[in-house]
């Protein structure tokens, strides 16, 4: 393989260690943040980034729990999936990149991004829901769940791959055969 596409590689591993490490600060400062509001009385107002969830705390603790675990959910998952593509960049052989455990790593990956896509719908669901039910403060939350059904899309192709991967790994082991 050549050099360029060795280091575009490797810029492309510490990218993923990058976000795999801001996404699980994220998902930490958000659950941190809640544990801490569940015991400072204004601790919704101020939730995380500004988030101002204190109307739908004094409301029902069960609602603010169900977004807030939303909002930790979703960014936790993202981390895991980064996580998964961090262990293919740690596992792969480029001489011999079919492998069962690089077709099991990429079938991984387009179940955690239907998960997370499946859980970001719900999420906006439930936000909506309450939003219908007056609560005005969960119309901010839209920013923290977008990309839901791009999570989707993403999980159908890298399902595609993931076939195309798990037939290469067959043929490669037919080829291996004949030799």
């Amino acid at each position: 393989m050549k050099t360029s596409a060795k280091q575009i590689l490797t810029i492309l591993h510490v990218v993923c260690w990058v976000v795999f490490i801001g996404l699980m600060i994220n998902a930490g400062a958000i659950a941190f943040s809640y544990v801490l509001s569940l015991f400072v009385s204004k601790g919704a107002s101020n939730l995380y980034e500004g988030l101002n969830l204190s109307e739908l705390k004094q409301y029902s603790t069960w609602h603010y729990t169900c977004i807030v675990s939303f909002m930790v959910a979703l960014p936790a998952l993202k981390a895991y999936l980064f996580y998964l593509v961090i262990r293919i960049f740690s596992k792969i052989d480029l001489d011999h990149p079919f492998s069962a455990q690089m077709a099991d790593l990429i079938l991984q990956i387009s179940h955690v991004a239907l998960g997370t896509g499946i859980v970001g719908i719900i999420a906006n669901g439930y936000g909506q829901w309450l939003s219908k039910n007056g609560l005005e403060s969960t119309e901010t939350l839209r920013q923290h769940w977008n990309g839901s059904v791009e999570f989707l899309l993403l999980a159908g192709i890298i399902f595609l791959i993931a076939q195309i991967f798990q037939r290469g790994v067959e043929i490669q082991s037919e080829h291996e055969l004949t030799i």
